[in-house]
């Protein structure tokens, strides 16, 4: 197998009885080559920089999603108490007193839900940490 187009673009060619024995149900590729690929593949990760660290720009990306995140799971919880409290208000007749109650509700099961969602990120931001001191 020789390289192609200079040595950056390795092309990988396989002869045209192996493609037809995989659309008929056979294995495409031999023990042989699978060392081969395999070789190949762990050499692209290693160019790649598979165990590269994360760059501060995915870093803040990653913050705002969370930011994101917690602003819809409060607005959420404050849209699905006001549904609730409207159709239980309409339903009764009775119209401001359950709207008002499950707003109430709806926001402290949204504060409630991001409150748990930071915990979840304190601990793993402990558990990063941990194992940084670690090493």
């Amino acid at each position: 197998m020789a390289p192609r187009f200079g040595s950056e673009c390795l092309t990988l060619a396989l002869p045209i009885h192996r493609v037809r024995e995989s659309l008929w149900g056979h294995d495409m590729v031999d023990p042989a080559d699978k060392d081969r690929l395999e070789a190949l593949q762990k050499r692209i990760d290693e160019l790649k920089g598979a165990d590269a660290p994360v760059s501060k720009m995915e870093d803040h990306h990653s913050q705002a999603h969370l930011a994101w995140r917690m602003v819809i799971e409060l607005v959420s919880g404050i849209v699905i108490g006001f549904g609730i409290g409207y159709g239980l208000d309409t339903v009764l007749g009775t119209m401001p007193i359950f709207l008002v109650l499950f707003v109430l509700l709806g926001f402290a099961a949204g504060v409630r839900v991001m409150m748990r969602s930071v915990k979840e990120l304190q601990d793993e931001g402990a558990a990063d940490a941990g194992s940084d001191k670690g090493n």
